[in-house]
């Protein structure tokens, strides 16, 4: 979420390549570059990018959370993969398939609470510290007392989770770290801007179709193939949509057996009520998360996370989509060597979905250098 204001004002997107598995068709109509030519903004399966999927279920005082993850891959070091504030899992899709071809890894795509499939008693609680126990009590969930060794790697939001778990050694066989676009000078200046932004979005959808489009034409994903598997992630189908006779029931239950002088009120209310049975008739799907209700625990995400980032005793990488992100603690330290940076320009703040064959050839080099990982298939 850190940077998101930057990415969303840059201009009109390049043509894309045309999408794997999508047949001659597809191909074909690339081909055309008149105005009549369509793009695809159909929703893709998450089984098309990740192996399988599994719900995890967590213990605590409250009683029983469930985490939904995706996974890939059999051997090798464990990519563990937090997406920022307001996507899910599924923004990892098409990193995990790039990924996958040229590192022996292992991939689990976690949605972390209030976001995605993942359900828990309070989803309300999006601070940090309970992210973070979060991701420590999945692994052990997991894999138990002897988990393998594993990379955590985070977007935005995600990336300040990912810190914060490293940072109260809640995964103890942690052997790297890396975060995507996040940096605390930036982000911190970004939150005043934030609700701005989330005020500027379309409240509801038409249909799934309709989310992808406008995900790719605002810029918020700027690579139609990621578009089409993660919006899912991000959006829901309105609550109360079950048929036209359902909500028509709830609205001519309103009873209008009222005084005179309060009759004007009343249809006004039956007014906006069925204005809004309206509108979700006709934009039945919504975000999955009120983003805006999450305020609060901005600031917990990402003050002093550069020297939280810092700090942490393990080989770090830091991916950002333009150099003008780095804030005066992480000049320094970058200076003194304390971690590995590369710039991905021609991105958005979703670095991971715009460009993932980038991003997978950073975190891949970063694995071999570093020997957490073999290559595969002549990968240099």
């Amino acid at each position: 979420m850190s940077a998101l204001e930057k990415s969303m004002h840059l201009g009109r997107l390049p043509p894309r390549p045309p999408l794997p598995g999508s047949g001659s068709s597809q191909s074909g109509a690339k081909m055309r570059m008149g105005p009549g030519r369509k793009r695809d903004f159909s929703p893709v399966p998450w089984s098309q990018y990740f192996e399988s999927m599994e719900d995890v279920e967590v213990e605590n005082e409250t009683g029983k959370d469930t985490f939904r993850v995706y996974k890939s891959g059999s051997e090798g070091p464990v990519l563990l993969l937090l997406h920022g504030g307001g996507h899910s899992a599924l923004s990892w899709a098409v990193f995990t398939a790039a990924i996958i071809s040229r590192v022996q890894c292992r991939i689990v795509a976690l949605d972390l609470r209030g976001h995605g499939e993942t359900k828990v008693k309070n989803s309300e609680d999006l601070s940090a510290e309970t992210m973070a126990k979060d991701v420590g009590n999945v692994v052990e969930a997991m894999y138990g007392d002897l988990p393998p060794p594993i990379m955590l790697i985070g977007h935005s939001m995600g990336g300040a989770i990912a810190v914060h778990t490293a940072s109260s050694n809640l995964v103890p066989s942690l052997l790297g770290l890396c975060m995507i676009d996040v940096v605390e000078g930036t982000a911190m200046d970004a939150l005043n801007s934030m609700q701005n932004f989330l005020r500027g979005r379309p409240k509801t959808f038409k249909s799934l179709e309709n989310a992808v489009e406008w995900s790719v034409k605002s810029g918020q994903i700027r690579n139609l193939e990621s578009a089409r598997v993660s919006m899912v992630g991000q959006v829901k189908q309105c609550e109360g949509i079950t048929s036209p006779e359902g909500s028509k029931s709830i609205v001519e239950g309103i009873i209008e057996e009222e005084e005179e002088d309060e009759e004007r009120s009343e249809s006004v209310n039956k007014r906006k009520k069925e204005d809004d049975m309206e509108t979700k008739k006709d934009h039945p799907y919504t975000w999955r998360i009120e983003l805006a209700k999450t305020e609060k625990y901005w600031d917990g995400w990402f003050r002093g996370l550069s020297n939280l980032f810092l700090s942490c005793p393990i080989p770090k990488l830091l991916l950002l989509a333009g150099v003008d992100r780095l804030d005066k603690d992480l000049t320094i330290g970058q200076m003194q060597g304390k971690f590995q940076m590369q710039v991905l320009p021609q991105c958005g703040h979703a670095v991971h979905e715009d460009a993932p064959d980038k991003v997978a050839e950073a975190v891949a080099t970063f694995l071999i250098r570093h020997r957490f990982a073999e290559p595969i298939g002549g990968f240099q």
